[in-house]
């Protein structure tokens, strides 16, 4: 009989689930080829402690899975440069880090899955793909041992996940949230030309877009991009 790593957690029953649901998404998209950015800006060695679990699995058998630690002052331009469409990024934070908000905003129009692991005062709803939360007034994430549990088992229910291949066969194409519909597709200003376009990356790569109906455009604005023309703004981050 299989153990149920959640069995004597201290975690609420939902909290379970969203886990659950984390996990087999990072499992599909490791199977895919996609590697996981951590971070955790004002608690770096959360972000190393990740990486490192997936990379350099304790138990017998795991799984070496690909990860890393962004760290350092601008991680969202680091994360710019790293990250590829199908990449995840995992985030230790509180709800009011600016860095980490930033960051999450843009994934979309990167291509990128995104997980928030925090405690406190929640975010708001849809900044990322998972949120995995401690509710509480704590926000003090580096003295939280519930959250340290919290990503072990993340790691532990991923490399489970892999105990089941047709589980964890590889989505077919990006995600719908990734493209965008009929409404648009995300995209975040590479390169204002000048002209009335820009460069702008979408999921789908860097394409010049006509951004007349929404100048100016500065690198890093965010817009709703529609049969290669900028329609609508998405919203202007002031940490880049």
């Amino acid at each position: 009989m299989v153990s149920d790593p959640l069995a004597a957690t201290p975690f609420r029953a939902d909290l379970g689930e969203a886990l659950a649901v984390a996990a087999l998404a990072l499992a599909r998209r490791f199977a895919a080829g996609a590697t996981l950015w951590c971070v955790a800006p004002s608690w770096e060695p959360h972000a190393q402690h990740i990486a490192v679990e997936f990379v350099h699995p304790a138990a017998t058998g795991g799984r070496t899975l690909s990860a890393a630690a962004l760290t350092g002052p601008n991680l969202v331009d680091t994360a710019r440069v790293s990250a590829r469409p199908g990449d995840m990024v995992l985030a230790v934070a509180a709800a009011h880090e600016p860095q980490v908000r930033s960051l999450l905003v843009r994934s979309p129009a990167w291509g990128v899955h995104t997980i928030w692991i925090g405690s406190g005062p929640r975010p708001a709803t849809g900044l990322a793909d998972h949120l995995l939360w401690l509710d509480g007034p704590d926000s003090r994430l580096s003295v939280a041992g519930d959250l340290v549990l919290l990503y072990h088992l993340l790691w532990e229910l991923t490399q489970r996940c892999f105990g089941y291949p047709g589980l964890v066969a590889p989505e077919r194409g990006p995600r719908r949230r990734e493209l965008g519909g009929e409404e648009g597709r995300l995209g975040e200003v590479v390169t204002p030309l000048g002209d009335g376009t820009a460069r702008i990356r979408t999921p789908l790569g860097t394409e010049t877009v006509t951004t007349t109906f929404v100048e100016p455009v500065r690198p890093g604005d965010l817009v709703l991009v529609h049969a290669g023309i900028a329609v609508s703004t998405a919203g202007v981050e002031e940490e880049r």
